[in-house]
């Protein structure tokens, strides 16, 4: 089985994903290491990512969630899959589930500006 725990940055996907992976004793992805550096750098620029600067991120992310499936290995996906398309592209069979995690915009705003050693600008809160 796939957990994709999914929602807007800052809102615990990471560390949620990380409990919930070590918990279950199962493998623990993290979606920010399958974006090229190009869309890296471009959030850290404080530029929202468009469609077709996720596109190919997802299909990176698709393959891997495929050899895990094929494989029967379970794992925790910490990703933001924020639209519906998003998550239907990651839906590679039945034994992948969804939680959301939402908060209040001011917490999570918060919790972005606290943050350290993240890419993430914080001003593209209110771009997700």
């Amino acid at each position: 089985m796939i957990v994709i725990v999914f929602g807007v940055s800052g809102a615990g996907k990471t560390t949620i994903g990380k409990l919930l992976a070590e918990e279950l004793g199962w493998g623990f992805l993290e979606a920010d290491d399958f974006h090229p550096r190009t869309n890296i750098e471009k959030m850290r620029r404080g530029r929202p990512l468009t469609d077709e600067d996720r596109w190919p991120w997802l299909e990176r992310l698709r393959e891997q969630l495929m050899r895990s499936v094929a494989a029967k290995e379970n794992a925790v996906l910490a990703c933001s899959a924020l639209k519906r398309a998003y998550r239907e592209r990651l839906r590679v069979s039945d034994d992948v589930k969804f939680v959301f995690l939402r908060g209040d915009y001011a917490l999570i705003a918060e919790q972005l500006c606290h943050r350290r050693g993240h890419f993430m600008n914080p001003t593209l809160l209110k771009s997700q």
